[in-house]
């Protein structure tokens, strides 16, 4: 469900509302969810949603339409439904963890097919004492217990363009240093592999370059030189169908898909830190835009944007994000069964 205090719960129950989630468990609290109704029935969408509390997701069978059936996470703060919308609080970043945990231990055992996690706060997360960052290193984490975490990268895209990241939530100048070699050709393997599970075996995977013009020949950097390009012919000769490095300000607009005036010349880009990869696809909307955990042993998908806090609880979030994810996460699992 997400952050309790921000627009996680509303666009959720938004994709109930317009029966768009059959089919779907909401991990999470029962009272914020009820909240979260009562929030939507306030706006523009009808009041008679329901919400039931399940005990696993089995019990989806028995639920009727217009009820969001919620798996309740025992160990939630009892007043998460009371607390403000719209401010950082330990409590709501504490029980977004608990609920991601929850999920992982169903995917794992095989009872849901899928997860699509809600906005989280990393305020509240650090504030919760969670020591992860964000949703792709805890989800990676949690993916192996006890044992080596899988490598694992985030892809964000739409319909119309593809970006792997390199390094995803650090500092730019602790990004830059943890580029290396390894990084760039682990990434594009996982970039590969991932592609040939969702049906397409050959991806086009376009590198961009880390300086600007790609470090113009040692000109503005050696990054490319040393270790980028050497990483692109090594996956080269293990078959993979990578190019690069191009000067990243122009290879987004090259592997843009928009037929039929331009359909895309690449498949996947892959970028080195976080804002060169993550900004293009953006640009082209946050609506439709997709987070998809690459390198996991499940599907996890994400809407490409916050918890919104500026708008929480008025009943104005759009779930257009949501519902792009849930639809990839289905679209991905499909594709695996």
């Amino acid at each position: 469900m997400g952050d309790a205090c921000g627009i996680g719960p509303e666009i959720v129950a938004k994709l109930f509302a317009a029966e768009q989630a059959a089919g779907c468990v909401v991990i999470g609290d029962v009272a914020v969810m009820r909240r979260a109704a009562a929030v939507i029935g306030g706006a523009h969408h009808a009041a008679s949603l329901a919400v039931a509390r399940i005990d696993g997701p089995l019990d989806l069978r028995d639920v009727p339409p217009r009820c969001i059936p919620v798996l309740q996470v025992e160990s939630l703060a009892p007043d998460l439904a009371a607390l403000p919308f719209g401010r950082v609080d330990a409590r709501a970043g504490a029980a977004a963890a608990a609920c991601i945990e929850h999920a992982v231990s169903l995917a794992l055992r095989g009872e849901v097919t899928a997860i699509v996690t809600a906005p989280i706060h990393k305020e509240a997360l650090a504030a919760a004492g969670v020591p992860y960052p964000g949703h792709t290193e805890m989800l990676q984490a949690l993916a192996n217990p006890g044992g080596v975490p899988p490598p694992v990268r985030m892809m964000l895209a739409n319909d119309e363009l593809r970006t792997v990241l390199v390094t995803i939530h650090l500092a730019l100048r602790d990004a830059i240093a943890a580029l290396d070699f390894d990084a760039v050709l682990s990434t594009l393997r996982i970039a590969h592999a991932s592609a040939a599970r969702w049906g397409q075996a050959a991806p086009r995977i376009a590198v961009a370059g880390l300086n600007p013009h790609a470090g113009e020949g040692g000109l503005f950097g050696r990054e490319e030189i040393d270790f980028i390009a050497p990483a692109v012919a090594a996956a080269r000769a293990e078959g993979i169908a990578a190019s690069g490095p191009y000067a990243p300000d122009t290879v987004f607009m090259r592997a843009r898909h928009a037929p039929p005036a331009h359909p895309g010349e690449f498949d996947i880009v892959v970028a080195m830190t976080h804002d060169h990869g993550l900004i293009p696809v953006k640009y082209l909307g946050v609506e439709q835009g997709v987070n998809v955990t690459l390198g996991l042993p499940f599907v996890r998908t994400s809407p490409d944007h916050g918890t919104a806090f500026d708008i929480a609880g008025t009943g104005r979030a759009d779930p257009a994000s949501l519902l792009a994810a849930l639809r990839m996460a289905l679209t991905l699992s499909d594709s695996l069964n």
